[in-house]
This record gives C-alpha cells, structure tokens and sequence, in this order.
C-alpha cells in the first residue's frame, strides 16, 4: 500500500461521531444538523426535469471533456459572472464530478516529485480537508498559513519563508472561504499572483461557495476574473467550481475547472486515464443549471433570510458572531473549548454544530480554530431560527 495513506488524518465527521460516542442527545427536542456544508434547499425542478428527460444518455460512454454545450454553457456562465473574455471550450474548460474529486486529482497531476527536495503545497488554516489529503497522496508536504482574527482571516502568504516558497508548487486558496467565508479582495489576488510569478507555482482556486452572498450588485470576485481586472492573463492559475451550493444538487456531482488553457488540457489527459468522466444525463441537467440565475437568486433570497434571523440570537451568547462576506457558515468564537460546546449543544439541545478545531491543524504554534464553532445554514429556515433559539434561551 502507498506508505502516504498513513499521514492522513480522520475526516471531521468521523472526528465529530467519536466526540459523540455515548452521549444521547435531549429527545424534547426534534435534531438539527449544522455541522455539514450539504444543501437542504430544494432542487430547482428545471435541473431534477432536465436530468430525468436524459436519461437516454446512460446509453452512451461519456467523453472526459463533457459535450459541447455543457463546455459552452459554462463559457457563457463564466462571461455573464465575471465579466470575462471568452475561453477555448475545448482547451481551457473541463466539467468534472464536483469541486472535492478534481481539487484532489488536481494536485496529484500538478506535483512534480523528481526534484531534488520534496514539494510543498500550501493551504489555508482551517481548511477544506481535501487540500491536506491531496498534498500527502501527490508526496508533498503540505504547509499551512493560519487564518485568524487577528489577519481578518486572510491568507498571508508574504510571512511565508522564501526556503518554503522556493519548494512550492501548488497553492490552494478558498474565496469565499471555508469555513470563514471570507473573500479575497484584488490587493490579496495581486500579491499571490506576483508570487506566483516569482515563484513558479499553480494556484488552485477553490470558488464552490462563490455563488452564496448578500449583496447582489456585489459579488465575490474570482480568481480569473482578478486575473482580468489586473490585466493578466490567466497563466498557473485554475478556478474550481460547483452546481452542488449554488443549484441546491449536492448529490449530482457537477462542477468544473477552468483557466490556464495548458494546465487543464493536461489535467483533462490525466483524467482520461482517471476514469471520470460526468453522467450524460447530468450533464444534459447540469447545462440547464448554468443557464439559469432565477433558481440562484432564490436560493441566495433563502441563505440571507437565515442569517438576518439568526445572527442576532447567538450575538446574546457570543458576541463575536458576525455575517461572513459569503458562503453559508457562520464561523463563530464561543472563546470556550469548541468540543465541550460542541457536545453541550448536542446533549442538551439536540443540535449538532461542527468543532474548528477539527478543521484545522496546529501549525506555528496554535490550531487556529480552538475555540470557535462552523454553523452551516443549511437547515429549513424555521429549523435554522428554531436551533439559534434554543441556544440563546439555554445559554
């Protein structure tokens, strides 16, 4: 077996099951699960009718790159979002099976492990987990940049040592972020992307949350299209995004990679041996989803309904509770061990909530989510206000 598998560490959902064991949650209450990032909104009709109109398509062996329309689809989707130029379709454009498989794969395509010192990603802390099992499966070393109040949650990759970013090649950066949802402004694209001239390396963007905001004549910038703003182009840069936050499809597993036309072209040979091509039928559903905004506007209108709602209720017991500048987390700092909060909400009001330590890793001397809770929002709107309730009335 690959010797790798051995530095990876439990999920934090496995982390969370064990934090549980032998606690039995207060049956006065009906359960409400804020501990994962899973939509609970409705699928759009439009998306479930396209997917069950094509199912024809099971048929047929599906190509790597996807269809056509799909490729062109989200080249339409990407000019009306970021007001960019247009990309080759057949080049800079490649569907995938949801952002979480294509981050993983992507690092194992983009590390080169016959240099002379291993490799070196960089991730944000905390941090999706993916980016941390990818970098130790690709044979590098993964090194972290803790995000915290005290950087109002950015990635300072300026205090990065030059011995590091001589060694990096893959930068993984999340915007809005997870579990901050903090969004990067130009300044934060200009410096990495100077970096990454400097250095050499590939920049992943991981966007999966770009479409979940507040402001709609105000939304999150992306990596390709900070790239434009600056007038560059779009060299080591690739943006990862999703169907699953912003269409309420978690389960249909649709995303895309786009930008440096030469690093997706073979990342898409890499695939090819990878094995994962998209379902015919999702990807006929997935054209109708990037086509449409109605269903996306809706789905933000339900997100900022819950925040509104709930923000006030847990300010009475944790002051530090603030609106995020995206996403649907609410990252907040109980300035008390995260796990006993964690399994007091469980025990006594049945609702499960999400440690921060267990989304991090202790680098330069802390783990930077000691002490805080990741909410998602995800719930129905009366379950969301019903659990900020229950904790405002018991703590």
């Amino acid at each position: 077996m690959n010797p790798n598998l051995n530095l990876l560490q439990p999920y934090p959902f496995q982390r969370l099951r064990d934090l549980f064991q032998g606690l039995t949650p207060n049956p006065a209450f009906s359960p409400v699960n804020l501990s994962i990032g899973e939509p609970k909104h409705a699928t759009p009709s439009i998306i479930s009718g396209a997917l069950a109109s094509n199912l024809g398509g099971l048929a047929s062996y599906p190509t790597t790159i996807g269809i056509p329309a799909l490729r062109e689809a989200i080249n339409q989707w990407l000019q009306r979002r970021y007001s960019i130029p247009a990309l080759n379709i057949d080049k800079a454009i490649l569907p995938v099976n949801g952002s979480r498989e294509a981050l993983f794969a992507f690092a194992q395509a983009v590390v080169d492990t016959s240099v002379t010192q291993q490799p070196v990603v960089i991730s944000p802390n905390p941090f999706y987990q993916i980016y941390e099992g990818a970098a130790f499966l690709a044979g590098a070393q993964p090194y972290f940049i803790n995000t915290t109040p005290d950087n109002d949650f950015v990635m300072d990759l300026t205090q990065v040592p030059v011995d590091i970013l001589k060694r990096t090649q893959l930068v993984f950066v999340c915007s809005p972020g997870n579990p901050s949802g903090k969004v990067m402004d130009i300044q934060a694209w200009k410096t990495l992307f100077e970096l990454s001239d400097q250095y050499g390396f590939v920049i992943a963007s991981d966007e999966c949350y770009s479409e979940i905001y507040f402001d709609e004549n105000n939304p999150p910038v992306g990596a390709l299209q900070a790239a434009h703003q600056l007038g560059r182009d779009f060299s080591r840069v690739v943006m990862f995004s999703s169907l699953s936050k912003r269409s309420n499809v978690p389960g249909m597993r649709s995303g895309f990679v786009a930008g440096d036309a030469d690093i997706v072209e073979k990342f898409a040979l890499y695939r090819t041996y990878h094995g994962c091509a998209m379902n015919p039928a999702v990807q006929a559903a997935s054209v109708v989803a990037w086509n449409d905004e109605t269903h996306v506007i809706h789905n933000r209108a339900l997100y900022s309904e819950k925040f509104s709602a709930v923000t006030p209720l847990l300010q009475h017991v944790w002051p530090h509770t603030q609106l995020p500048d995206a996403a649907f987390y609410l990252w907040i700092n109980t300035q008390q061990d995260d796990t006993v909060v964690a399994r007091q909400l469980y025990q006594e009001l049945n609702i499960t909530v999400l440690p921060g330590s267990f989304l991090a890793r202790e680098a330069h001397g802390l783990n930077p989510g000691k002490g805080f809770i990741r909410m998602a929002l995800v719930a129905s709107t009366e379950g969301t206000i019903a659990a900020a309730q229950r904790i405002k009335d018991y703590l």
